[in-house]
């Protein structure tokens, strides 16, 4: 007669190798989410003027627009990104080529524009964003803020090569 002898010693190898290869399916190997690319919005484009020039600053200032570019699947920041930026402001219409500018990312994918206080176009206070260069698709975004007193806004972009 053969008997089986589990100790603890047994039971732990036994059960941790079950474990270990899945075997039981009471652990599920860990998948990386891939980041997917962020879609153009509604109305994102309205008013765009290819070409803008990379400013310090738009107008007077005294808003921030800032935001962070990554790439899609890994989510790696992307340098020397250019991001457009225009709004309706307390100095212009967003159709004037004055409330448009560009600006570049940083190391870690970073942008930040000062420009003037947005003001509610169409009964909302936004802002317009746009990546439009060759390496990447274009992206085309225009987030609403949740009060015209804001003095900044964010936007983050993740973009899918070209």
């Amino acid at each position: 007669m053969t008997s089986a002898f589990i100790n603890r010693r047994t039971l732990l190898a036994t059960g941790g190798s079950a474990l270990a290869t899945g075997a039981t399916g009471l652990l599920y190997p860990a998948h990386a989410q891939a980041l997917e690319p962020t879609a153009s919005m509604r109305g994102g484009s309205n008013n765009y003027r290819p070409g803008a020039p990379i400013v310090d600053r738009i107008g007077n200032g005294g808003f921030w627009m800032s935001g962070t570019v990554r790439r899609a699947g890994d989510g790696a920041p992307l340098e020397g990104q250019r991001i457009q930026i225009w709004a309706h402001t307390t100095e212009g219409h967003e159709r004037d080529w004055a409330s448009h500018g560009a600006t570049l990312t940083d190391a870690n994918g970073e942008f930040r524009l000062e420009m003037p206080q947005i003001v509610p176009a169409f009964g909302q206070p936004h802002g317009h964003l746009a990546y439009d260069s060759e390496e990447f698709q274009t992206v085309f975004l225009r987030p609403i803020m949740s009060s015209a007193s804001d003095t900044s806004l964010e936007a983050h972009f993740v973009l899918q090569p070209a």
